[in-house]
């Protein structure tokens, strides 16, 4: 299965303590270099850069039609690394894109690009076994106290999915 990420659903899953998730469940994951350096390159997050650089199965893959990212930046409004990781998608023949902004997947569904995020990442993760309920809950606190925005609606589904309804 080939993954390609955007730069949310990383740093979420690193805020939760649960970056491992995405090796568990797909093996490596590719990021473009514009999602590698807004992981990277921010002095005020060196500690976190210095993890992103060891992981061995998040991949930075170079984006090869450079014109379609511009393009797309253009039209769409998206960041450099929403409108790499969409390209990327594309190049790599990708089964999935992970990817949590509202505007980003908005793009996603028009282009037929299959995607999921941070908190499907972490149902899944909880249905294959890989964490337990407890932690699923631990993961969304840990992302809301540092400032990811989860619905509420979606936080209780969440909650109900993992038998720990709120």
């Amino acid at each position: 299965m080939i993954v390609v990420s955007d730069t949310t659903p990383v740093i979420s899953l690193m805020k939760a303590n649960q970056l491992e998730l995405l090796e568990k469940l797909y093996g490596n994951v590719l990021i473009p270099e514009a999602v590698y350096r807004e992981l990277t390159e921010n002095p005020v997050y060196a500690e976190e850069a210095n993890i992103i650089k060891t992981l061995k199965f998040l991949k930075m893959v170079p984006v090869k039609n450079t014109k379609s990212v511009n393009v797309l930046r253009s039209i769409s409004g998206l960041d450099a690394g929403e409108s790499e990781a969409l390209i990327m998608y594309d190049e790599q023949k990708a089964d999935l894109l992970l990817m949590d902004e509202h505007k980003g997947r908005s793009v996603a569904k028009q282009l037929n690009v299959r995607y999921i995020g941070t908190v499907g990442i972490l149902m899944l993760a909880f249905d294959n076994g890989y964490i337990q309920p407890a932690e699923v809950k631990q993961c969304l606190d840990a992302m809301l106290l540092s400032g990811i925005r989860i619905d509420k609606k979606l936080y209780h589904i969440v909650m109900e999915h993992v038998g720990l309804a709120v």
